[in-house]
């Protein structure tokens, strides 16, 4: 989700390209591995071999054929499970790419969007794929709110430029039109994303006592739910997932989109500072992807295309 704690004050130049032409279907289950037998050991020892990027990794991952990934997984299009329970998006299928490049499965393990890098610094996890901005707080390990350091921060592999935006009821939009026009308003959001920074943000700017209520959720969808609801005025999330509510929400007819999105900012999958290797080995598959042009397809696929990146690199974000 995006997050970018240092406030960028112009509006992003384009947008995600309309979702309209998202494909909900196309499930893409990325199963963990679970208690493997012989055969099935050699087989994962054989695909990671002749894969090849798959020297880049470090011997244990390599070895266990499979990288943990941390993710909210609840947050469509980027990541959220389709009506059989299977684990689809954005973030599926170019992790499904990238395992291709590496001769891994990339196995994806819910968890709420702010306790991530705390399952990541844990060792719950490998990394945490999980439309997570790159921002120089979250490299730094440090708190947005207090200023405080809070842990040893982390790396990021960036693989795509996202911003946010407002939405509200269809034909209800309270005037809402910019952030600044939500001092006295209620708004929704999911907890620890930069929709919650921003509104704390333009809260401290309101005038005669006018301020934003802020209501956190666990996820986008208890979010959503709360504005469906007529408990919020307005809510706030990524483009590309307020731009997918709003097209399938009530089949269209829930939500409307209002402003421009802002807050441009890299996409980043997160990785331990210690694990340099896995870090740089993840960087080169998602070059890989981009270069043999099914990044292009995988962006098109999930009506995203428009924040594609040249290439990737590491802890781009300001």
């Amino acid at each position: 989700m995006t997050a970018s704690f240092t406030r960028r004050t112009t509006a992003a130049h384009t947008r995600l390209t309309a979702v309209g032409a998202i494909a909900v279907a196309g499930a893409l289950l990325l199963t963990g591995c679970g208690d493997q037998t012989k055969k099935d050991k050699s087989s994962s020892s054989a695909s990671t071999s002749s894969a090849p990027l798959a020297s880049k990794l470090p011997a244990s991952i390599r070895s266990a054929g499979v990288v943990k990934v941390g993710s909210d997984i609840a947050y469509a299009p980027v990541e959220f499970k389709d009506n059989s329970g299977n684990v689809v998006g954005l973030d599926p299928d170019l992790a499904a790419a990238m395992g291709k490049q590496l001769g891994v499965k990339f196995e994806f393990e819910n968890g709420t969007f702010d306790g991530l890098l705390t399952g990541l610094r844990s060792n719950r996890y490998d990394i945490a794929m999980s439309a997570m901005t790159d921002n120089k707080n979250r490299q730094n390990g440090v708190d947005p709110d207090t200023g405080k350091k809070v842990g040893e921060g982390v790396d990021f592999v960036d693989y795509l430029t996202a911003g946010v935006s407002i939405y509200t009821r269809k034909g209800q939009t309270e005037n809402i039109a910019s952030w600044a026009d939500l001092c006295g308003k209620k708004l929704a959001v999911e907890r620890g994303t930069v929709s919650e920074d921003l509104a704390k943000s333009e809260s401290k700017k309101c005038t005669g006592g006018k301020k934003i209520t802020i209501e956190p959720f666990d996820d986008d969808q208890q979010s959503q739910t709360r504005l469906r609801s007529g408990g919020a005025d307005a809510a706030s999330s990524d483009f590309p997932v307020a731009a997918y509510a709003v097209k399938t929400s009530g089949g269209g007819k829930d939500f409307q989109l209002v402003g421009e999105q802002v807050e441009a900012a890299p996409y980043g999958i997160a990785v331990a500072k210690s694990d340099t290797q896995l870090r740089d080995a993840l960087q080169a598959a998602m070059d890989a992807v981009i270069k043999s042009g099914e990044y292009q397809k995988i962006l098109t696929k999930w009506g995203a295309e428009d924040g594609a990146v040249k290439s990737s690199v590491i802890n781009g974000g300001k």
